[in-house]
This record gives structure tokens, C-alpha cells and sequence, in this order.
């Protein structure tokens, strides 16, 4: 059986953690995209203010299998 699948960049925020900024990423993927399958995390930043960190922000190329 042969699979083919693409690839798109999403960026995610999140008012916590890095890790919940990718939770928050891949659930919104999932609403539009059907078979994620991954993640690579391209980039991570961080938003600051007054000298703390306000949002934690991440760019990822998410996977997801073509249906037939």
C-alpha cells in the first residue's frame, strides 16, 4: 500500500508553555486537515513585555497522509 503525504507550516500561541502552544497547534490542524500523522518544530519565540514573557510562540511544518 502506498502513501503519499504533504506537509504545511502552521505557527501557534500560547499564553503558557511552548508545549501547549504545539497542543494548540496540531488541534487546530486537526480541525481542518484530515490524517495528521506529525510535527517538526521549526521555530520557537517568545513575546515579551516589562521584561517577562507574555506568549510562547511556535512555527511548525505539520504531516498529514492524502486521502484517496
Amino acid at each position: 500500500m502506498s502513501t503519499v503525504a504533504r506537509i504545511t507550516e502552521i505557527s501557534a500561541t500560547s499564553g503558557k508553555s511552548f508545549e501547549d502552544a504545539i497542543q494548540v497547534g496540531i488541534a487546530r490542524a486537526h480541525k481542518t486537515l484530515k490524517n495528521v500523522k506529525g510535527a517538526w518544530i521549526k521555530e520557537q519565540k517568545v513575546d515579551a513585555e516589562n521584561g517577562k514573557v507574555t506568549a510562547f510562540r511556535v512555527v511548525m511544518l505539520v504531516t498529514f497522509v492524502l486521502s484517496d
